[in-house]
Order: structure tokens, then C-alpha cells, then sequence
């Protein structure tokens, strides 16, 4: 695909997650377009990184396009998502310009997938998940399933979150009223821990919570395994609390003037972790699949902390698909293997297959 002006941009490059990716972007040697709605928040950032800036509001539809058509690929880091995405991804298919989130939302997931002929008509590539949510979990997930013949199940872990950006937390309070889905049989539905099969899993592991997460959708895509569950995992006795937790919330926030209340807080209150938390903290995830014949293949991924890693993987997403020009709508395994998370910095792989 040839260049327009810059090589990228990078839509909501102010808030949380688009400054700590435009800052990695610039120590990895890029000059990307910094854009967002706000002059007043971004000029600041854009003068800092001695960066060009775009002011777009995502509602006009002309001037959208207007600034898409000038690069080769959007980096939307601008959510919740499942408010934002849409008119991005239409702008991109409109004039050809290739596109990544760092969404989690199943229906981010699920709407972009349906986009997957007119993204390979168009030459370009749609790919979101390109952050926490989702590359060590579904990289982690290709790689199991890949080592065992016709996988039935797969379960996913992860811990070692070092706090939430006010961004990822909105959209976690907008949703958590509306239950914990797995997936059965190829289809999406509410979980019920009579019918959990993670018995193996929990072994390995201990203390788990069930949670609503991308994988649900970008795992199945990816490795077509038809039986998926997510967990939280969590020391010590901190589960059964945090079921708990999970359970009150879920109540409390189906009242639409509590979740008003609580998103209002964490505009005025939350920001996301600290410098320190995010050069020292580490995350683990750990993935099984089982096939029917009691196969099973375990592993274990250790990284850096999650905001980090989405910033250091969202940078090299970019380098890929603008060095390898992947096509349709994709997952990050995909578009760039398996062995992607893998390759990245501070990171290291356990295995063990039987």
C-alpha cells in the first residue's frame, strides 16, 4: 500500500492508552498523525513529541475520511468502543486504510468480523485486539490448540492487572450488569458453574472468577474451538470474595442512576496506573485445551503489565501489517502467528504437553 503523508495516525492519542502507544511509537522511531476531537488536549501532547496533530470529531462522516485518506493505517485507541468503532472502521473501508483497536468488546469483535470480505476487497486489514485485550491470550490460544488434534475445550487465565485507566473502566462498568458469558457449543451464553468442565484447569491453577472477556469471540475465530471460558485468577482466598464482588456489582449496576453515579466517579477520580506500576508490575495468562480424548495441551505466558504491553504490542501490530499487508478482518494471531506475544519484550513461555 503506498504512503500518505504520515504512515499511521493514532484517534484518541490524549487519552490513557493512545498516549502511553504515540509515546512507545516515537522511542520505536515513527512519527504518527496524532488525532482526536479535542485541539485543547492535543496540542499539547503533539508539541511534546514534536508530532503533527488532526482535530475529528468520529460524527463527521466527511472529515473523517478526509483525514483517513491521508495515511495508511488508523490506530483507534479512542473507547468505549463499542460507541466509537463503527465510524471509524467505515471510514477506513471507505477509503482503504487499514485499521487496529486495543477494544475488548465481544461486539467490537464480532460487528468487524462481518466486515472481513469487503476489508480483503478493499486490501486492507481490520484487526482489534492488538493490546492486553486481546494478543497474549489469543496468540496463547492458537499456540495450545495447535498442539493437539480436534480441541473440544479451551480455558484462559490471566492475573496480574495493575489497575484499570478510566477508559477501560467505563466500559467495564457499562457492561458488567449484563452477566458472564462463555461459550458452548459455538454459541455465546451465560455462564453456569454446574456445567463448568474446568476441573483440570482449576487444579493447575487454584482460585478462579469467570469474566466476560475477548477471547470469547477472538479465540473462536482463531482456533474454532467450540467450548471457551475466561477466568480472573487470583491468590490466596480472594476468589470466592471477588465472586462476590462481581455478583453485588452486577445488581447495583442494572440501576441506571448507580451507573450513571459510578461512570461519574471515574471521570472525576481515576486516571490509570503509575510509571512505576507499569515498568515493574508483570501480568501472567495461562491457556488449556482438551480434545475428547483426554489430550491436553497446558501453557503458561509471563509479560510485562498490561497497559505496557499494549502499548509495546500496539506499535509493532503497526509494523507488521504495514511491512506484510495482511488482509480481511483478523485476529491478531491471524494476522501475525502465534508466535507473535511470544517475541515480545520481557516475555516467557512455559509449556506442558500430555
Amino acid at each position: 500500500m503506498r504512503k500518505r503523508g504520515n504512515d499511521w495516525l493514532i484517534y484518541g492519542a490524549y487519552g490513557y492508552t493512545g498516549e502511553l502507544v504515540a509515546r512507545e511509537a516515537v522511542q520505536r522511531g515513527h512519527r504518527p498523525l496524532l488525532a482526536g476531537r479535542s485541539e485543547r488536549k492535543l496540542r499539547p501532547l503533539a508539541e511534546d513529541l514534536g508530532l503533527e496533530y488532526a482535530c475529528v470529531d468520529l460524527t463527521d462522516a466527511v472529515r473523517l475520511r478526509e483525514v483517513c485518506s491521508k495515511v495508511a493505517l488508523v490506530f483507534h485507541a479512542a473507547g468505549p468502543f463499542v460507541h466509537t468503532a463503527s465510524p471509524m472502521v467505515r471510514a477506513c473501508l471507505h477509503t482503504g486504510t487499514n485499521y487496529v483497536d486495543v477494544t475488548g468488546e465481544i461486539p467490537v469483535f464480532e460487528k468487524n468480523f462481518l466486515h472481513d470480505k469487503h476489508a480483503g476487497k478493499k486490501g486492507i486489514a481490520l484487526i482489534s485486539g492488538v493490546g492486553f485485550d486481546v494478543v497474549p491470550t489469543d496468540c496463547l490460544s492458537a499456540y495450545v490448540v495447535g498442539k493437539i488434534p480436534n480441541a473440544q475445550t479451551l480455558r484462559l487465565a490471566f492475573s496480574g492487572l495493575g489497575g484499570f485507566s478510566r477508559g477501560t473502566l467505563k466500559t467495564l462498568l457499562a457492561h458488567l450488569h449484563e452477566g458472564i458469558l462463555v461459550r458452548r457449543e459455538g454459541k455465546l451464553v451465560s455462564y453456569d458453574s454446574r456445567l463448568d468442565r474446568a476441573s483440570d484447569f482449576r487444579r493447575h491453577l487454584g482460585h478462579l472468577t469467570p469474566i466476560t472477556w475477548g477471547d470469547l469471540s477472538t479465540a473462536y475465530h482463531s482456533t474454532g474451538v467450540p467450548d471457551i471460558a475466561v477466568f480472573m485468577h487470583f491468590m490466596g482466598n480472594w476468589a470466592p470474595a471477588a465472586r462476590i464482588a462481581w455478583s453485588v456489582s452486577r445488581r447495583l449496576l442494572a440501576v441506571d442512576a448507580i451507573r450513571t453515579t459510578a461512570l461519574g466517579f471515574v471521570n472525576r477520580r481515576i486516571s490509570g496506573p503509575n510509571e512505576h506500576t507499569r515498568k515493574t508490575a508483570r501480568s501472567t495468562i495461562w491457556a488449556e485445551a482438551t480434545n475428547p480424548h483426554g489430550e491436553s495441551a497446558f501453557a503458561r505466558l509471563e509479560t510485562m503489565e498490561a497497559y505496557r504491553l499494549t502499548a509495546v504490542a500496539g506499535v509493532r501490530a503497526v509494523e507488521r501489517v504495514l511491512a506484510t499487508s495482511p488482509r480481511g478482518a483478523l485476529t491478531p494471531s491471524q494476522a501475525f502467528g502465534a508466535e507473535f506475544a511470544f517475541e515480545l519484550p520481557q516475555t516467557r513461555l512455559i509449556t506442558d504437553f500430555s
